[in-house]
């Protein structure tokens, strides 16, 4: 996935170092439940969109942002579904992170299906219990609106 600015800039001055990022994730149902993944460019697998929050940027806009640039579709978030991690990632180009994930239950508001910025090959919904191992607590996909948001670590 394309890096920002900002992380460039950061990399450029700690090298391959560790870097805490938050992240979002939105979680977007259709009308029967099923949640949206992409299949990502560089590796191929499934995840749902999402990516870094930006300096200045808030969650909610963070992932109004990532979706579109992922998926073409405009959202609203409706909820936060949870917080989790610390989730440690080594890249193949040896750069650390240490990821706090932040999800968000979206309201699709409009857009098209479609990858819009080279970062996805494919899109499909599955139901909760299909989805693929993502290193998100399957709890996290069984939250309905209402419930209380989940704190998992």
């Amino acid at each position: 996935m394309p890096i920002s600015p900002y992380l460039r800039e950061l990399r450029r001055q700690i090298g391959t170092s560790l870097v805490l990022m938050p992240v979002v994730g939105a979680i977007i149902r259709d009308a029967q439940g099923l949640v949206l993944l992409e299949q990502r460019c560089d590796n191929g697998a499934w995840c749902l969109p999402g990516g870094a929050i930006d300096p200045g940027e808030s969650p909610t806009v963070a992932v109004v942002r990532e979706v579109y640039e992922e998926t073409g579709l405009r959202v609203t978030p409706t909820a936060l579904i949870g917080v989790f991690g610390p989730q440690r990632h080594r890249y193949p180009n040896g750069d650390e992170a240490e990821f706090t994930h932040i999800l968000l239950s979206c309201q699709v508001t409009g857009g098209t299906l479609q990858a819009s910025d080279g970062e996805s090959i494919a899109f499909s919904w599955f139901r909760p219990q299909d989805i693929p191992e993502l290193g998100i607590p399957p709890s996290f996909f069984r939250w309905q609106p209402g419930q209380p948001s989940l704190f998992e670590g």
